[in-house]
């Protein structure tokens, strides 16, 4: 069976922005560096949605309020779209991806992405699935909102440096260079 059939249609989504849906024949996409996609669905109401954020913050304030405003503004839109379509939050499920280190020399935005989208999902208490954050290269992500599956592929790294450096193994076994978690 294909992953995405004739029917199937695609919303693209960039940096600052989120979409939900209840569309069973849409799957929500984007390629990220150091920003991070959170991909949430409530898999009873069968509605999800995902965001695209970076977070360029001061490292020395940890609050999640202060240093990261776009982070939780976006988070904000995306929790209280799926609500508005009929998600309950108690039953939220999360997704990461993202958070890499694309470039050698500047400073880890994408691990502080990472640390942030987590840390919110926790102190929200939203269940956190296993997703992909980390590594040298970018990533080019598809989610289904109403099912919650989500593949990633790695695309090469464009720092030199990092091409000598091996990309972590996904948590999940790849198939032909893109990662499915169900």
């Amino acid at each position: 069976m294909s992953v995405a059939s004739a029917a199937t249609k695609k919303k693209t989504i960039f940096q600052g922005e989120y979409f939900v849906s209840k569309n069973p024949d849409l799957m929500i996409s984007t390629i990220l560096g150091s920003c991070v996609a959170a991909c949430l669905f409530d898999p009873t109401a069968k509605v999800g949605g995902m965001n695209h954020f970076l977070l360029p913050g001061d490292k020395s304030n940890r609050s999640c309020q202060k240093d990261n405003p776009l982070g939780v503004h976006l988070m904000e839109l995306l929790i209280n779209g799926l609500l508005k379509d009929g998600a309950d939050r108690g039953r939220l499920q999360a997704k990461l991806f993202g958070g890499g280190r694309t470039m050698k020399g500047l400073a880890d935005i994408g691990s502080q992405n990472a640390e942030f989208a987590t840390q919110f999902l926790r102190r929200e208490g939203i269940e956190l699935l296993p997703g992909s954050l980390g590594g040298t290269s970018g990533r080019r992500v598809e989610f289904w909102p109403t099912t919650g599956r989500a593949r990633q592929s790695f695309m090469a790294p464009t720092d030199p440096e990092f091409k000598k450096i091996e990309t972590p193994k996904p948590v999940l076994p790849a198939m032909g260079g893109d990662v499915e978690l169900f």
